[in-house]
Parts: C-alpha cells; sequence; structure tokens
C-alpha cells in the first residue's frame, strides 16, 4: 500500500440479511451455551423473500426452540411488517445432532497444560489480527467511523425520529491517507430503506440523514467534515422495504465488517454461528488481542499479527508479527515475547477469555454480530483489554 490513498469502509445495520443471519446464527450458540456451557454448536442460516432457513449441527444436553429463536432476533431487528415479518415468515430448519462423545465434556478454566494438549485444532486456519494508533480503540479509522455512523442511523430508526426508516442500511466511508495517516474525509454515502408510502423527496431525505446522523457523529470526532467532503444519499436511488424482502441474506458474508473493515487481512472464514472450540473464531480475537497490546505497550504504531493452526495440532504452528516498518524492535523478537506471555493453544485461549461463560450473563455472542467483533468500546470484550501490554516491553 502507497503512503497516499483513500480507503473506504462499509458498515451495515441490524437489519442488513447478512447481519440478521448472523444474529441468528450467535443467538442460538449463546442459548445453547447459556444451558449448557459444555455444548457445541454450528449455526448457519440464509434468508430471503418471506423465508429463513436454518442449519444447526449441536451436541447439547440442551433443548432449544431454533424457529421460536429465530422469530425472536427477527421481531428484535424490527421486522414486524411487510413481505418478510417475525410473525409471518416460514422458518425452515435441518437439525443434526452429533454424537453425544461430540460434546466438549471438560471446562477449561479448571483444566492443566497436560489437559489443554489434548485440545486440538479441528479445522486448517490462519487467523490475522490489527492494532493501529488511529483511533482510541486502536482501529483503522474507515471502519471505526462506519460503524459509528451506521450504529447512529439504527438508533434514529428506533427512536422514530425519522419514522419512515426500515431496519436495513448501510454506511461507507472513504478517508484520504497521508504518509499513511488519515487526513481527511473523502466521501460518506448512506443507503437507507423507506416504508411506502412514507417516504419523503430525495432532497428532504439527504437535509434530514445529514443532521440526525452525519454530523453529530463529526461533532465528537477529530478529523470533520470539509467543503470537498462527498455525501451521497442512496445513489442507486429509492429503496423501498428493504431487507430480506428486497436481497437475501447468509451467515458469514461480512466478515470485513465483522473486523477491520478490509484495511487489514482476516481470514475468510465466517465468525458468527460457532461455539468456543472452533479455532477459526476464537484465534480471530486472539490475535487481536495480541495485536493490540503490542501497539498499547509502544512497541509499534501498527501491528498484524497472524496465527496458524494445523488439523490435529494444540498449538499454532506459526505466529507471525509485522510492524510495518513502524515497530521499536525486530519482530522475531515480538513474535518471541508474545509465545512467552501468551497461551495460543485452543484450549488456552478458551481458558484466557472465558468463552464457555460469557453467554450465562445474557446475550454475548449475537450483540458481535453487528457493528464489529472487534475494536468496540460499547462492550467488556476480553481480547479488547491492554492489562497485559507492559509484561511485552
Amino acid at each position: 500500500m502507497s503512503s497516499d490513498f483513500v480507503f473506504t469502509s462499509e458498515s451495515v445495520t441490524e437489519g442488513h440479511p447478512d447481519k440478521l443471519c448472523d444474529q441468528i446464527s450467535d443467538a442460538i450458540v449463546d442459548r445453547y451455551l447459556a444451558l449448557d456451557p459444555g455444548a457445541r454448536i454450528v449455526a448457519e442460516c440464509a434468508v430471503a423473500r418471506g423465508v429463513a432457513f436454518i442449519a444447526t449441527r449441536f451436541a447439547s444436553s440442551a433443548k432449544v426452540d431454533i424457529p421460536a429463536l429465530a422469530r425472536q432476533v427477527v421481531q428484535q431487528v424490527g421486522y414486524t411488517e411487510g413481505e418478510f415479518n417475525a410473525r409471518d415468515c416460514s422458518i425452515l430448519t435441518s437439525l443434526v445432532e452429533m454424537p453425544a462423545a461430540a460434546r466438549a465434556g471438560q471446562d477449561e478454566t479448571t483444566l492443566g497444560d497436560e489437559d489443554l494438549e489434548m485440545l486440538v485444532a479441528r479445522n486448517q486456519v490462519t487467523a490475522f489480527g490489527f492494532a493501529c494508533r488511529q483511533t482510541p480503540a486502536l482501529m483503522p479509522l474507515p471502519i471505526w467511523l462506519a460503524h459509528r455512523l451506521a450504529r447512529r442511523l439504527s438508533r434514529v430508526r428506533a427512536s422514530r425520529a425519522l419514522p419512515y426508516l426500515t431496519p436495513d442500511g448501510a454506511v461507507q466511508i472513504g478517508i484520504e491517507y497521508r504518509d499513511r495517516r488519515p487526513r481527511r474525509v473523502h466521501s460518506i454515502t448512506l443507503a437507507v430503506s423507506q416504508n411506502q408510502p412514507d417516504y419523503p423527496r430525495p432532497d428532504t431525505l439527504r437535509t434530514a440523514l445529514i443532521e440526525q446522523v452525519i454530523r453529530p457523529i463529526f461533532l465528537e470526532e477529530a478529523i470533520g467534515l470539509d467543503k470537498q467532503t462527498r455525501i451521497f444519499v442512496n445513489p442507486n436511488g429509492i429503496r423501498v422495504g428493504g431487507g430480506p424482502a428486497t436481497h437475501s441474506g447468509m451467515t458469514g458474508r461480512k466478515t470485513a465488517n465483522d473486523t477491520y473493515g478490509g484495511y487489514a487481512r482476516q481470514s475468510e472464514s465466517a465468525l458468527s454461528g460457532k461455539d468456543p472450540l472452533r479455532v477459526d473464531r476464537i484465534a480471530a480475537y486472539m490475535a487481536r488481542f495480541a495485536a493490540k497490546n503490542v501497539v498499547a505497550a509502544g512497541l509499534a504504531d501498527e501491528c498484524e499479527v497472524q496465527l496458524s493452526y494445523a488439523i490435529g495440532l494444540a498449538h499454532p504452528v506459526s505466529i507471525h508479527v509485522d510492524t510495518f516498518g513502524a515497530g521499536q524492535m525486530d519482530e522475531t523478537e515480538l513474535a518471541r515475547r508474545l509465545k512467552a506471555h501468551y497461551d495460543f493453544r485452543v484450549g488456552g485461549i478458551i481458558r484466557f477469555f472465558q468463552l464457555r461463560q460469557l453467554s450465562g450473563k445474557g446475550p454475548f455472542y449475537q450483540r458481535l454480530a453487528t457493528y464489529g467483533q472487534v475494536g468496540r468500546t460499547d462492550l467488556e470484550l476480553p481480547w479488547e483489554k491492554t492489562d497485559t501490554a507492559e509484561a511485552l516491553c
């Protein structure tokens, strides 16, 4: 990547079909783990006009009414009427109960090192974590602002300040970089869906969204709008209805939205819908934790941590660090320090973050399904803590 460029990232609201699927999948994970912390679950969802299809493989002593849970999520998101709504949509399921032996019979928080060695990766994955000094959360500025704008758009809809908005919305923001540092807001695009027949004229909608969504966010940001910032509202025309009635959705199609907005690398694997024994999910959290602590410790302005796992092994086969020329020490030494201070084994990650216990305090993974699974400041996520940064120095 050159030193001067424009970078764009996207965020979508809870009602976007892909994010609706992520929320349904993670709600299923939450419910199983809340009732049975040792449960094994993989849940995937697809939605289209009038229908939601859910495929779930599980090994658990818990009984979960998956169709009822899916309807609950659809209603919470705001689809209560129209061609796709919580009451009338068809819920199709494919439920496969795995053998009882597949259930995780252990509590990783009580296991010793020898027992943790027995918990091996069951799938091959290379996961990436990233952190930088562009924002207070040590996230890239484009995805940080995109999430803030999308969340604001959702709140404006929920408060009925703009009653014609539907739950389906998207935000794209472009940031101009000079010498690899964010300098100005190049462009903002809002794509919103509206209820028929109450939608306003395009110029009225544009003014309302600028005043209600965009300006309040930039009152709190160090980088503001200028006269050259381009603002687009529904550049492809009026969108009526939105959601699954307009375009289909599927679990795991927004991995850039879940992580770094495309600014840094991420695994191609979906994060939502997987229990803590799925290393492709939890390694992404651990890699973020490691990268964030490197930056928080002042050892680099930017840091990417790569963790590669092979099937049948507990430890990653590779721990690679890249500081993009902005590090304070050799990257090999940084990787050595990370390996010395953190447990990157599958069971070690589960134990360190207590991933099986988090759903017992209420919906946890479902809340990660929108507005990012990393870089959150509204949630107390264990992989966002920096209390071990000093140990790396």
